[in-house]
């Protein structure tokens, strides 16, 4: 439950309580707390074995924690055999590469993996006749603003 609290967290939680509670106080707080953490879990575990005995029998083995997506998949997957499908599958696709396949394509520069086939020729800029419209145009010169339009602001 607090998997994250340290040492000194502690120690300052507790000198805190005893600042605020009083020392002659403290242990009927925490004797009040604990009995309500149990009736909060009693509570939950009555409402889940209700849910369950409603649920029905084909339900029995039905756990809460499935209903986090990632527990689910997790458990799904630990179940399943064909992983060695999936592996294939990452294996063979290599994201970078395609992005970097599409950039390339884009900006008309040839990358080492993409061969002038797999690129169309309008990309390529071998199109009969007409402006390439995918190459960059001529960068304006820094003095070459553009206009300012102080309406559109």
């Amino acid at each position: 439950m607090f998997n994250d609290i340290g040492a000194l967290e502690l120690v300052a939680l507790v000198v805190l309580a005893v600042l605020i509670f009083g020392p002659d106080k403290l242990p009927k707080v925490i004797q009040d707390a604990s009995r309500f953490i149990r009736k909060v879990r009693a509570f939950s575990e009555s409402a889940k074995e209700d849910i369950r005995s409603e649920l029905g029998p084909e339900f029995k083995d039905f756990e809460f924690e499935d209903l986090n997506p990632k527990a689910f998949i997790r458990k799904q997957l630990a179940e399943n055999e064909d992983l060695k499908d999936l592996k294939e599958l990452r294996s063979s696709f290599d994201l970078k590469k395609e992005i970097n396949e599409v950039a390339d394509a884009v900006n008309g520069t040839e990358h080492s993996g993409v061969s002038d086939t797999s690129v169309p020729a309008a990309v390529n800029g071998s199109s009969s006749g007409g402006p390439d419209l995918l190459k960059k145009g001529e960068t304006p010169a820094r003095d070459d603003r553009p206009p300012f339009d102080a309406d559109a602001t």
